[in-house]
C-alpha cells in the first residue's frame, strides 16, 4: 500500500506544524475511509504521514478527535470547491444545472468521501454532531441555494415555496445514492453503471429530474 509522503521540515531543520498536521489529516482520511473508525489504526496513520504518534495526540487529542477532524476536512473540501462555481452570476436554471453536475462529479471523484459519510451514518453522526465548523460551512450554502431559487421565482422559471435545504438534499442524494450503491445496482440490473457513459447519462438524468421538480 502506498504511503503518504513524509511531512517535510522547514528550511531551518524544524518541522512545519501546518504541513505536518495536513499530512496527518490526509493519512487519517485515507485510513478511516478504508477501514472505518473502529478498524483504523493510529499507528498506521502515523506511518502514512511520516509523523510521530505523539504528535497526533498533541494535535487532535484522541483517535475520535482525529476522526472528526478528518470528517471536517472532507466537508471543507466539498464546500470550498462549491464556492468556486460562481453560481451567483449564472441564470437560475444554469446555476442549478451546474450545481447538480458538480455534485455528481465531485462525489464520483472522491470515493473516500462516500466511505467516510457512510461510516459516520453507522455511528448516527455521533462525531459530526460535535462539529460547529461543519454547521457553519453549510449556512452559506443554504443561503446560496435560497438566492438561486428566489431569482428563479422572480424570473418565472421556478415555482414558489421551495425549501433550499430540501432542494440541496435532493441534489446531493440523486448523485450520492447512484454512486454509493453502484456495485449493487450494476449487479441487480445487469449493467455496468460505473462506466463513463453510464455516469454521463445518469448525470444528465439527474439534471433533468431536479429542474423538472423546480419549474413552474
Amino acid at each position: 500500500m502506498a504511503r503518504t509522503k513524509r511531512a517535510k521540515g522547514t528550511g531551518n531543520g524544524k518541522r512545519d506544524p501546518d504541513r505536518t498536521r495536513e499530512a496527518i489529516l490526509a493519512a487519517a482520511q485515507a485510513e478511516f475511509a478504508a477501514k472505518g473508525l473502529s478498524g483504523g489504526r493510529v499507528d498506521e496513520i502515523a506511518a502514512r504521514a511520516g509523523a510521530n504518534k505523539r504528535m497526533i495526540y498533541h494535535y487532535f487529542g484522541s483517535k475520535d478527535g482525529l476522526y472528526l477532524a478528518a470528517l471536517e476536512r472532507v466537508y471543507e473540501g466539498l464546500r470550498g470547491t462549491e464556492r468556486t462555481l460562481d453560481l451567483d452570476h449564472l441564470e437560475p436554471e444554469d446555476a442549478i444545472r451546474r450545481l447538480v453536475e458538480f455534485n455528481f462529479d465531485y462525489t464520483r471523484d472522491h470515493p473516500e468521501m462516500v466511505s467516510l459519510f457512510n461510516n459516520e451514518n453507522l455511528h448516527r453522526a455521533r462525531h459530526l454532531k460535535q462539529s460547529k465548523k461543519v454547521r457553519d460551512l453549510h449556512s452559506p450554502l443554504v443561503n446560496l441555494v435560497d438566492g438561486i431559487l428566489k431569482r428563479g421565482v422572480a424570473k418565472g422559471c421556478f415555482r414558489t415555496g421551495l425549501d433550499p435545504v430540501q432542494v440541496y438534499i435532493t441534489i446531493a442524494s440523486v448523485g450520492y445514492f447512484f454512486l454509493a450503491n453502484n456495485w449493487t445496482l450494476s449487479a441487480i440490473f445487469g449493467r455496468d453503471l460505473g462506466s463513463d457513459e453510464a455516469c454521463r447519462r445518469r448525470r444528465a438524468h439527474n439534471v433533468d429530474m431536479v429542474l423538472q421538480a423546480l419549474r413552474t
